[in-house]
């Protein structure tokens, strides 16, 4: 089973444990709108988030990170694995571009300085194939080299 099915699959479970939850309570089920709730369907406390989540954290044998940080780390990976910025910010729900582009400045160098070394590997290099596949749209690499 692939890691985007298991995790379907955990959410599909996830959601009928709610619905058995919802119906044994029943009107006094607190409709909150969010995925993980208390059993009564209230949001889940800030603390107590925390407290299960450093647990995880424990059991796993894994350093402390805020929960928090988790986003950050997955905006991080997808801005690696060149998710646009303006889908970024629209996940993360920032007002403005500008907020995501600020707190992300140092991934964007970091994507720079690794696009450098691939042009300068590609002209040190030029019959070296590179990463990407030539799909006819580009002209050729020249093999001059460059001073």
């Amino acid at each position: 089973m692939t890691g985007q099915a298991q995790w379907l699959r955990t959410l599909e479970q996830h959601r009928h444990r709610q619905a058995q939850e919802r119906e044994a309570v029943g009107a006094d089920w607190k409709a909150s709108g969010y995925v993980f709730t208390r059993p009564d369907g209230s949001p889940i406390e800030a603390a107590t988030l925390t407290r299960h989540f450093n647990a995880l954290l424990h059991r796993a044998a894994l350093r402390r990170i805020r929960f928090h940080d988790l986003r950050h780390s997955a905006a991080t990976l997808l801005l690696e694995q060149g998710v646009e910025l303006v889908v970024i910010k629209e996940l993360l729900g920032h007002a403005h571009i500008g907020v995501t582009a600020t707190v992300y400045a140092h991934v964007r160098l970091h994507l720079q300085r690794d696009a450098i070394d691939l042009l300068g590997n590609a002209l040190r290099n030029p019959t070296q194939p590179t990463a990407r596949s030539d799909d006819g749209d580009e002209p050729p690499v020249c093999a001059a080299s460059v001073r």
